[in-house]
């Protein structure tokens, strides 16, 4: 399709650019980066599938959305971002957090397993790699922490309430 796609993505503060907030996660800069984003998402959308569907169908919108408006507020002008990576950086954020919200032990075991292993990605955040839009990995993790802040107090009003 001649890359045609590539120019779907957010395009910061540009109104043409607004429909990238939903297109964005859907598309890449070629096999490589599809390669690249694809084997956080299978890990950390499964952990998150394990809480049930519609807990990831939520965490995955706050995530999407806040991702998509904050990089189209904050993004470099005449710029284009897309990837799911703004997912995986929700995901990650999400993971490590909701179980210091819902003061879920076992959670927040698992959050450190994966802050060992998965750490290093959160540097993506920083700006400095020309070509990668850390400001969609920045609010891709923002809205992962908003979503843990929001679900993670939920479940644990939940536990407090069945007691």
């Amino acid at each position: 399709m001649g890359h045609r796609l590539d120019e779907g993505g957010v395009r910061p503060r540009e109104a043409d650019g607004l429909d990238g907030i939903l297109f964005a996660p859907l598309l890449h800069y070629g096999w490589g980066h599809l390669l690249a984003n694809t084997l956080p998402l299978l890990v950390f959308g499964f952990l998150i599938l394990l809480a049930g569907v519609a807990r990831w169908a939520a965490v995955t919108a706050v995530v999407w959305v806040v991702g998509g408006v904050g990089t189209w507020f904050v993004g470099q002008p005449h710029s284009v971002h897309l990837g799911a990576s703004v997912l995986a950086f929700g995901w990650l954020v999400y993971l490590l957090l909701r179980g210091v919200f819902a003061r879920d032990a076992s959670q927040v075991a698992l959050g450190v397993i994966l802050l060992l292993v998965y750490g290093g990605l959160l540097l993506g955040v920083l700006p400095g790699q020309p070509g990668i839009s850390w400001q969609g990995h920045l609010f891709g993790a923002l809205g992962g922490a908003l979503a843990a802040y929001w679900f993670g107090v939920r479940d644990r009003e939940r536990r407090t309430r069945r007691r």
